[in-house]
């Protein structure tokens, strides 16, 4: 399963790219969009939605993970998240992708052991995990974080569907206009 991890953010949006089969994890590819300060909000938001939908087409992953906004102590921040993560989010149901949102303490968790590690950690772990050279940029992290983390979920909760007992709030899938799971 290849899967696209997305760490939105309206100045930078990271992305990486893992393909996960059994419990084997290989990095396929990540980056950072960075998003020109300088230009109207709505520009911005554009620049992410192409550039996700550009990496979508060329990298053809089948599943995409996204992290959740928390709300933070500046409410325009947050919102200016939320628009980001949104414009994310449009690009990856236009491309007919599943979507599976996780916070970042599950992706954390997932990776490190602990949901309230640094992003140091974080960025050393998935350089581990993934057997990089290199430490990989904050954002990049994030986002392979995120794929990593679906990579782990989603046979459980592939199991967890199957028995009938998921509940509403474990890695939701949005599809289609309304959400499954």
């Amino acid at each position: 399963m290849r899967i696209l991890g997305i760490d939105p953010g309206l100045r930078r949006t990271g992305f990486g790219i893992i393909d996960a089969s059994g419990g084997r994890l290989a990095y396929v590819s990540s980056g950072t969009i960075v998003v020109p300060a300088d230009r109207p909000l709505a520009d911005r938001l554009k620049v992410i939605l192409d550039n996700i939908r550009e990496i979508v087409a060329s990298a053809q992953p089948d599943v995409s993970a996204l992290e959740k906004v928390f709300l933070n102590t500046n409410p325009s921040s947050t919102l200016l998240l939320g628009q980001a993560r949104g414009a994310a989010l449009c690009a990856l149901a236009d491309s007919m992708l599943d979507v599976h949102e996780y916070t970042a303490l599950q992706i954390k968790k997932s990776v490190v052991g602990n949901g309230h590690a640094t992003k140091d950690q974080v960025q050393k772990m998935v350089q581990y995990l993934l057997s990089l050279n290199g430490l990989p940029a904050a954002d990049s992290a994030d986002a392979l974080a995120c794929a990593i983390c679906h990579a782990h979920f989603s046979p459980i909760t592939a199991r967890l569907q199957g028995a009938g007992r998921l509940g509403p709030a474990a890695g939701r899938r949005i599809r289609g206009g309304r959400i499954l799971g």
